[in-house]
């Protein structure tokens, strides 16, 4: 089963590949996506009766998107791939579902999956 994530808005969109069959599960996580998405991921495995031992691959969207969203969905996946010995892969644009398929399928595995923010960032200088 392969885990697909979009954290890149106010709403978290995670689907489960498994044969020919995407399940969709999403949840309006605004700012709770720190503290509720381990466990959002946890229910959405467990409403297809199965476990992080059942994942054979992670697919992230990489962006562009919320820059504090981009960051907790890939320190996730990450940490799942890194503690689960699967790979891993990230990608942009609207066809990122079937890049990621594709490059599991195809055996590539990007071990770190990093954001893509879409722009340069805007660091302000502090005020003290």
């Amino acid at each position: 089963m392969i885990l697909f994530l979009d954290t890149s808005g106010s709403t978290c969109h995670v689907y489960l590949h498994e044969s020919s069959t995407f399940m969709h599960y999403q949840w309006q996580a605004d700012r709770n996506l720190a503290h509720g998405l381990l466990k959002f991921l946890q229910d959405c495995l467990a409403k297809n009766h199965a476990s992080w031992d059942d994942l054979t691959g992670l697919a992230f969207m990489a962006g562009p998107g919320s820059f504090t969203g981009l960051r907790i969905g890939a320190t996730v996946l990450n940490t799942i791939a890194d503690a689960q010995n699967i790979p891993i892969v990230g990608f942009s644009g609207k066809n990122w579902r079937t890049a990621a398929k594709n490059a599991l399928k195809a055996g590539k595995n990007q071990q770190l999956v990093l954001p893509e923010y879409g722009g340069r960032p805007n660091i302000t200088t502090p005020k003290k």
